[in-house]
């Protein structure tokens, strides 16, 4: 649980650092090539939520469906059901996302992206990819472990294949 806290508070500052130094070396709607045809830096504000959707009306309710998200995936974290190290990595990206992004929307009223890859359109940032990455691994969770080592899962699939 300690290396938990420690991951999700250094991925923090992680996307927090980055956003700051584009945010003090670059203008915004300014773009740099970092790696040609692969990767730019291109600086934008984002008052929406994933991919832009929504706008700054809806701030307080990002904020609160992301406070509300981050909580119950932690509070999951206590049961004795989910001590998994996949399940762990996952909450520990999507909380660590959550929150990077939730310091710019309270702070800013709005997301600092940058991230600008050839192959996915939206400008995005390190929280995002966090977010991605943790709702990646939360689905494999849930579909090849969690399923098969939950002996009430197990009981319910057996009992329904009884019934056959």
């Amino acid at each position: 649980m300690i290396i938990a806290l420690i991951v999700a508070i250094v991925l923090v500052a992680i996307d927090q650092i980055s956003k700051y130094l584009i945010v003090q070396n670059m203008a915004l709607g300014e773009s740099m090539t970092v790696i040609p045809g692969v990767l730019n830096f291109t600086y934008s504000h984002n008052d929406g939520m994933a991919l832009g959707i929504g706008s700054e009306s809806f701030r307080w309710i990002f904020v609160g469906v992301t406070v509300l998200v981050c909580g119950v995936l932690i509070y999951l974290m206590f049961r004795p059901d989910f001590k998994s190290k996949v399940y762990y990595a996952s909450v520990v990206l999507i909380v660590s996302g959550g929150i990077g992004n939730l310091i710019d929307r309270v702070v800013n009223g709005y997301v600092v992206d940058f991230l600008a890859l050839s192959f996915f359109p939206p400008i995005c940032n390190f929280a995002d990819y966090c977010v991605t990455a943790g709702t990646v691994l939360l689905v494999i969770f849930i579909v090849f472990y969690y399923g098969k080592n939950n002996k009430k899962v197990q009981e319910s699939v057996e009992i329904v294949h009884d019934n056959d």
